[in-house]
């Protein structure tokens, strides 16, 4: 009894000094924020273009708290035109701009396509590098979705969205932080335009393997915070290096096509859907390269 009493005012104690760190430590980099963004334009432009990506998860996932569930089909006809949208972006709004910006420099087209090339494998092994070091939970997948899946697992399912999401956010940092303005809108509204059906189908996943509606909506809510996030980071990083952006460029298209590749499309057409899906990367395709060209 004794040794109890002594541990437990102990514990609480450290409760409330680690709560205490990280309240401190939350107020210290909003600061930090709120500076940042007042003294660097591109970076304000890309907080509120990844919170707009983020606004557009969120008001996608919660049609998840009415609806019973979501049709195989139309959930594959949705992550192809994620895929598609995503795809054009890494070509028009990330890897032309990068291979521009070198050539500008008066590298020549083979040195400024090899740097592009070579920055672009970097950004897709990072994305494997992290995939395999971060433990996460694929949570589209039926062989995870019969595994009764607990409670305390939860984190996992946030962990494998937000490695999802890191370089939608990364892409509209590095296209602000290029200073072309109309581009970068471009290259954010078509990911925000995707981002709503992704937040629909992260939200129906979590729900389909059982979690409550209020639950499922949250942390699909929760993963679009992570792009804000990543589009300051990448802003404030690369806004400073003129030497760095076109690397930055092609670094996110690269961690964005790891995940078109080895994420969307095979999930799109694991259940027989390919033409659907293929229809709807198409369209998403599409409409990301008319966004790009008529607002960039």
């Amino acid at each position: 009894m004794k040794q109890s009493s002594l541990q437990s005012p102990w514990l609480s104690g450290r409760k409330v000094l680690g709560t205490l760190i990280i309240i401190l430590g939350a107020s210290y980099a909003i600061q930090q924020l709120v500076l940042l963004m007042q003294q660097q334009q591109n970076v304000r432009y890309a907080f509120y273009a990844g919170m707009a990506a983020a606004a557009a998860t969120a008001g996608g996932a919660l049609p998840a708290l009415f609806l019973r569930r979501l049709s195989q089909k139309l959930h594959d006809v949705m992550l192809g035109f994620g895929a598609g949208v995503m795809l054009a972006a890494c070509m028009f709004s990330l890897i032309v701009p990068a291979l521009a910006i070198l050539e500008q420099t008066g590298t020549s087209a083979w040195r400024s396509s090899g740097s592009v090339a070579l920055a672009v494998l970097l950004g897709a092994a990072v994305m494997l590098l992290v995939e395999r070091l971060v433990p996460h939970q694929h949570f589209i997948k039926d062989e995870d979705r019969a595994r009764g899946l607990k409670l305390r697992r939860s984190w996992l399912f946030v962990f494998a969205i937000i490695l999802h999401n890191m370089p939608e956010g990364l892409a509209i940092g590095a296209s602000y932080a290029s200073g072309d303005i109309a581009a970068a809108t471009a290259l954010a509204t078509g990911i925000s335009i995707q981002d709503i059906p992704e937040g629909l189908v992260v939200a129906m996943a979590l729900l389909a393997a059982g979690y409550s509606r209020t639950l499922a909506v949250g942390m699909a809510v929760f993963s679009g915070l992570t792009e804000p996030v990543m589009a300051v980071i990448g802003a404030a990083v690369l806004g400073d290096s003129s030497l760095l952006l076109p690397w930055g460029l092609a670094l996110a298209a690269g961690a964005m096509l790891f995940v078109i590749s080895h994420e969307m499309i095979p999930e799109s057409h694991r259940q027989g859907h390919e033409l659907p899906a293929t229809s709807g990367l198409m369209l998403g395709f599409v409409l990301m390269m008319l966004l790009d060209t008529a607002l960039g």
